[in-house]
């Protein structure tokens, strides 16, 4: 597995464009991307201008066809009037459990 956890400062009054242009993109990951395993995303509780991600993917090769995607392309293009700071951390000894939809 390859996975990263990203943290996004997100300029002030910012936000929602942000949110929503996440939105847009995981939409496009989930219709397009069968080897991104987990793409999770979140507000700090105490930081509302922070956005963190978690990022799985199968392997590299996953990774590097997620950072092609046209979608993907556009998040990141458009990311750059939304966000002051970005930190990406690649994260190893990945282990866990992501349980499947509940009936």
């Amino acid at each position: 597995m390859f996975a990263l956890f990203v943290r996004f400062g997100v300029k002030e009054g910012c936000e929602e464009r942000f949110d929503a242009l996440v939105a847009e993109t995981i939409n496009g990951i989930a219709a397009h991307e069968p080897d991104t395993l987990v793409y999770l995303t979140s507000v700090p509780a105490s930081e509302a201008g922070v956005r963190v991600f978690l990022e799985v993917y199968r392997d590299q090769d996953a990774f590097d066809r997620h950072e092609q995607q046209s979608h993907v392309r556009a998040f990141l293009n458009a990311r750059r009037a939304l966000v002051d700071s970005v930190t990406v951390d690649r994260l190893t000894d990945v282990s866990g459990h992501v349980a499947g939809p509940q009936s």
